[in-house]
Order: C-alpha cells, then sequence, then structure tokens
C-alpha cells in the first residue's frame, strides 16, 4: 500500500539525475503549526484503519487531487480500490475533528511513470458541503515566476525518519524555473514545479499529494523529495497549471 514514500524507479531516477549525486527517495521540515481555517482545502488521505499516508486538496464538491504515487499498486498506474482510503477534511489535527469520509472513485494520470505526471483524483462517496473549515481551492492557470515563495502544507514527517506530527504544518518555498530545476537535480521537465529551500526545510514523508500554493491558487501537487527530507536540493511537485486540462477533463473544474 501506498506510504508517501516515492521509492519506485529509483534506479531509473539514479542514471537520469546522475550529474547531481544525488536521488528522488521520499516526500514538513521546517514548518510551523498551522491555524484553524487556514488551510480548508488541506486533506489527510488515510488507509481505511485511519493512518496518514498522503495530502490531498480540495478541487470541488465532489473531487479532491493528489499524488499518484499515494494511491496505485506498485510501480503501475492501477489504483487500489478505493474502499480501502478514507479522508479527514475540516480539521489541521489529522486523527480529530473534520469529518471523515469515505471515497467512491480513484482515477490515476495514464501518463504517470519516473517521478512526473504523478496526479490522481479522488471522487468523494458524497459531494462536500463547505463550511469556514472546508474549502475548494481554485486551480492555477499560469507558471509560477521564479523566485516567488509558495506556501506549503501537510502532515509529513517533521525530518527524515522523524515523528509525523498532529498539527498541520506549513512552510515557505521558492518557484524555481524548468532551466533552474534541471541544473539543480537534474530533471527539468514541463510538468514539474521545483520548490527551493534552506537545508533542513522542505517536504517529507507523508506530505505526498499535499498542496503547494501561490496567491491564494493550487499550483503543485507533493511528488518528491531529493537527498532526503530538507536537504539542498529543491522539492518536485507536479505543476497544476501543465496538467489542469486532465483534471478539468475528468473533475469537471
Amino acid at each position: 500500500m501506498a506510504s508517501g514514500l516515492l521509492l519506485s524507479s529509483l534506479l531509473v531516477v539514479l542514471a537520469l539525475i546522475s550529474s547531481s549525486n544525488a536521488a528522488p527517495n521520499g516526500r514538513i521540515v521546517g514548518g510551523v503549526d498551522a491555524d484553524i481555517g487556514q488551510f480548508p482545502h488541506q486533506v489527510s488521505l488515510q488507509r481505511e484503519d485511519g493512518s496518514h499516508t498522503c495530502g490531498a486538496s480540495i478541487i470541488s464538491e465532489n473531487y479532491l487531487l493528489t499524488a499518484a504515487h499515494c494511491v496505485v499498486v506498485g510501480n503501475g498506474i492501477e489504483p487500489y480500490p478505493a474502499k480501502y482510503f478514507q479522508v479527514r477534511v475540516g480539521s489541521i489535527q489529522r486523527t480529530v475533528g473534520g469529518q471523515l469520509l469515505k471515497l467512491k472513485r480513484i482515477l490515476v494520470n495514464k501518463a504517470y511513470g519516473n517521478f512526473l505526471n504523478d496526479v490522481a483524483l479522488l471522487e468523494l462517496e458524497k459531494p462536500l458541503v463547505f463550511t469556514a473549515n472546508i474549502q475548494a481551492i481554485e486551480l492555477a492557470e499560469e507558471e509560477v515566476p521564479t523566485g516567488e515563495d509558495v506556501i506549503i502544507s501537510g502532515w509529513g514527517r517533521l525530518y527524515t525518519n522523524g515523528p509525523i506530527p498532529y498539527r498541520m504544518q506549513w512552510n515557505t518555498l521558492k518557484a524555481l524555473t524548468v532551466d533552474e530545476c534541471e541544473e539543480a537535480i537534474g530533471m527539468g521537465d514541463d510538468s514539474l514545479i521545483c520548490l527551493a529551500h534552506q537545508a533542513n526545510n522542505g517536504a517529507c514523508n507523508g506530505d505526498s499529494g499535499g498542496p503547494a500554493t501561490y496567491k491564494g491558487k493550487l499550483v503543485g501537487v507533493a511528488g518528491f523529495v531529493v537527498g532526503g527530507c530538507g536537504s539542498t536540493y529543491p522539492d518536485g511537485y507536479a505543476k497544476v497549471a501543465y496538467h489542469r486540462a486532465w483534471i478539468r477533463e475528468n473533475a469537471g473544474v
């Protein structure tokens, strides 16, 4: 079952980015506690036993957006049955508060592979009722200018192999261009947005599938880290603007 740690195709990626001497090996480090209602779009994707595995974002009354690797079987593109998961919405605590909801269907981007196109849609069994703490987030349509602040949030580990927080964390990273991403980790691709940070900051295991936002819009879906959580390498996020057509086609938003 998916654990929020992206290890598939590791040898392939090692070859792709051998010049950087680092490889993607996972999914907030250096973050701070979120306030109630600060991230009403943020969702905890959980196994049916209630254990947190990934993040997700509310994009409509019926659909959530997450990472493909959070829900697929092995290294393929087929998802686990929707009944194996649940989501907690409307709470900054991953174990209490808000509502626990069941999924009706999981749809994975068929182009997912080698850390790219790492997006999936979660259709809810019943439509959400929006409140102050449960809101959809607008999808970005444009690139984030290089050097601009991007906000990430989630319940990922506080450091590599560290504890998972009960309260949602958030941090501020910096957007890079495709060329800058290529130079930094050898993975410059139009479907990716790389987010730079200082050491001991960034995403970690359990943040996968969670949101990256810019000016209140969803710009990225957490995918992988390079060289361990909180390294000096940028983190890789699926670029929402690039995947917007696929999202609109399949979720109607």
